[in-house]
């Protein structure tokens, strides 16, 4: 069990748990980003579905492991705010470079690439989205993604390099139009309520497997819903939560989970995880600093952004906003934006003096109130910086 989960102390706690039928109905994994929490809970998803002789065999043929590795089974749901474009981005290379190659490791690369899209295609299920008026613009990205990945499913003979190419383009291309235009940051109440109903229903065969990612991203009414359900759970329905901030997590949830603590792992950890799974050489320490080198303008060029669009609002100038939106690439990934934002905030320490504190005050709760109208009102980036813009020159001109 969870041979693709490396150097984690929980994985051998989860398969102990498992094997003795003593596994709960809720658990939370808390750890840092990039631990493999995801990857542990699509994997205890799969070990519970299993039909094999020898339950949760990594290499088990059976049918509903094979639905598993591809991420297509009907037993699982998968919510939650995560920003899955570099990973794609990052498979998408692994799996082009086996192919051209003829790699030892190609089917794995092909999953790999598969299972990168779906993690972000699978938050989009109809069954999550039926009441909100946007299912039928997602609908038609679902549709180009699925279409697509049908033709590089690993039953079926890969095409051309070229034709492959023009193919993991298109789907990368499709991802990244899904998130920017529909990923939230908050899961929707109404997400919540969907899930409580899905539980409800009588499964065919195997358990329901609820996976709820950066749960202590939830706002008030949608963690009172998920306490709800975890207060009276389905039976038949394990509930997997996973958080990188255990301390933010409501009390009443933590007292209905059982918690499996992930660990940072150490740089040459890092180094043979990269190796195992992207199949990358020295040259990184970290896996997001990997992942983050496919990111279409680097952290330190948005840092480099943000510095120079608040060293100009303090000169009293007004900074463009689509020029803004254009050097940060139109900040297609919101991990951009996010990153533009706490350049801004990182810029506000040299204003921590009594005199000064105020200023910084109204800035913070400027920025906040930016994040939130393109998170939350969904705001165009540009619309929301032209706003922010007028905010902190009015802050500028009200402290000096």
């Amino acid at each position: 069990m969870f041979d693709n989960l490396l150097y984690q102390n929980a994985s051998s706690l989860l398969a102990h748990d498992i094997q003795s039928g003593k596994l709960p109905g809720a658990l939370l994994f808390a750890g840092p980003s990039s631990s493999g929490k995801l990857t542990c809970a699509l994997e205890v998803a799969r070990i519970l579905s299993c039909g094999g002789e020898q339950t949760g065999a990594w290499m088990c043929a059976c049918s509903s492991c094979r639905l598993s590795k591809e991420l297509i089974s009907q037993n699982m749901l998968l919510l939650g705010p995560r920003d899955c474009q570099s990973e794609i981005s990052a498979a998408k290379k692994t799996f082009l470079t086996a192919t051209y190659n003829n790699a030892p490791y190609l089917k794995a690369a092909q999953y790999l690439f598969i299972r990168s899209v779906r993690k972000l295609t699978l938050r989009f299920s109809p069954i999550l989205w039926e009441n909100d008026d946007k299912i039928s613009k997602i609908s038609p990205f679902l549709q180009a993604i699925d279409e697509k990945i049908d033709a590089i499913l690993p039953e079926k003979e890969l095409v051309e390099n070229d034709a492959l190419s023009e193919i993991c383009e298109d789907v990368a291309a499709q991802c990244r139009k899904l998130a920017s235009s529909f990923m939230y940051d908050s899961i929707p109440i109404s997400q919540i309520r969907a899930v409580s109903e899905w539980a409800r229903l009588t499964s065919a065969s195997g358990k329901k497997i609820i996976i709820i990612e950066n749960i202590e991203q939830m706002n008030e009414s949608g963690r009172n819903a998920l306490l709800k359900i975890l207060e009276e759970p389905p039976s038949g329905v394990v509930f997997i939560l996973t958080t990188t901030r255990r301390g933010s997590v409501m009390q009443t949830i933590l007292s209905r989970v059982r918690t499996y603590t992930f660990s940072e792992r150490s740089v040459a950890q890092q180094k043979e995880v990269l190796s195992r799974v992207f199949h990358v050489g020295d040259g990184h320490d970290t896996v997001e600093s990997y992942l983050q080198t496919f990111l279409p303008v680097s952290c330190d060029e948005i840092h480099g952004v943000a510095k120079a669009y608040f060293d100009e609002i303090m000169a009293g100038k007004i900074p463009v906003a689509a020029k803004v939106v254009k050097s940060c690439a139109d900040f297609e990934s919101k991990f951009l934006f996010k990153t533009f934002l706490v350049g801004l905030q990182d810029a506000l320490k040299n204003f921590s003096s009594p005199q000064t504190a105020e200023f910084a005050r109204r800035n913070v709760e400027s920025i906040r109130e930016c994040y939130n109208n393109v998170t939350v009102y969904n705001q165009s980036t540009a619309a929301a910086i032209e706003k922010l813009t007028r905010d902190l020159t009015v802050n500028r001109n009200m402290i000096f």
